[in-house]
């Protein structure tokens, strides 16, 4: 496993970092929670100390699972959860003010049975809270000692850049993969002038990128797959078949699954700190974590852009 410092604080994460939102069932269909837990001690035996996870999946589920696997291994592992999502029937509401945050972080460390989380994030913005009210409220928890350092999720570059002037923000979450790239353009150059850290979710564009699909699956209508990752429906399933060709051509040649080009792409781009991967079981875990010790070259690098390319303007 590799390792590199959150950002500006000082915590050494892994740059493979384990997801729990299929954790929580629901969006992903039913889960299992002894398999759950298997899965994280095997990534965390594989080096994995990176475990993410946020009270909206599964309503607390993915937490409380998550607690149970890191006992007797808290020190071996970074948690990241996050706050200011709130599923309300089948929407969720988006609230940063102070007093939910605040009551937001007690019950996490109630499922997760920690005294402190390392990594606490804001999940999505809330449009009707000003984000300096909310910043003043991380700062002061950190200051308790209840939370390490302070990162968000989703945020564009404009609203970043109020939060870091409001408080000490280490890191950024936002959706980034070879088929969902605006990052690109103006917020990852933006974080990596400003030092933050940047923790991709959606590495494997909702499993697209893992090159299993040969034809669209259907998902019911609850599944994120069918709402979340617009990749399984037309004109996205075309343009990533083309990108999965040139892919599968590349870990073809290098013994590898498609996965493992997927991940290795993101973590190769200047500014990525970690990528979330998602896993259920053991086995998927492992695989997940035996992504790193290889590189892609230039010219794998160079066939990639040039798919994306031919996909994305023809």
């Amino acid at each position: 496993m590799r390792y590199r410092t959150l950002g500006t604080s000082g915590i050494e994460v892994s740059r493979i970092g384990f997801g729990t939102w299929a954790l929580g069932g629901g969006h992903w269909g039913e889960a299992d929670d002894r398999q759950s837990i298997a899965a994280i001690h095997a990534a965390i035996d594989a080096g994995v100390n990176l475990i993410d996870t946020a009270p909206a999946y599964g309503k607390g589920r993915a937490e409380e699972v998550v607690g149970k696997a890191i006992r007797g291994r808290r020190d071996r592992v970074v948690i990241a959860t996050k706050c200011g999502l709130h599923a309300a029937g089948e929407t969720f509401l988006h609230v940063l003010r102070p007093g939910e945050i605040r009551k937001e972080l007690e019950a996490s460390l109630g499922r997760l049975g920690v005294e402190a989380i390392d990594l606490y994030q804001c999940h999505w913005p809330d449009p009707d809270t000003p984000i300096e009210d909310t910043m003043a409220e991380m700062a002061a928890m950190r200051d308790e000692g209840k939370i390490r350092a302070i990162g968000v999720s989703n945020f564009d570059k404009a609203l970043l850049a109020r939060a870091l002037a409001a408080a000490p923000v280490v890191s950024l979450q936002p959706p980034y993969s070879i088929l969902q790239r605006g990052i690109e353009a103006d917020l990852l150059p933006f974080c990596r002038d400003r030092s933050v850290g940047v923790i991709s979710y959606g590495t494997l564009g909702g499993g697209i990128l893992t090159g299993k699909y040969a034809e669209p699956p259907s998902f019911p209508g609850s599944d994120c797959r069918s709402f979340f990752y617009p990749f399984y429906r037309e004109p996205h399933w075309s343009r990533a078949a083309g990108i999965l060709a040139a892919m599968r051509g590349i870990a073809g040649r290098r013994g590898r699954p498609v996965a493992h080009v997927a991940i290795n792409w993101v973590l190769q781009q200047p500014g990525i700190t970690a990528a979330l991967v998602g896993a259920r079981t053991p086995a998927q875990a492992v695989l997940n974590a035996g992504a790193l010790g290889w590189d892609l070259a230039p010219e794998e690098l160079a066939a990639i852009s040039a798919a994306c390319d031919r996909a994305f303007t023809e």
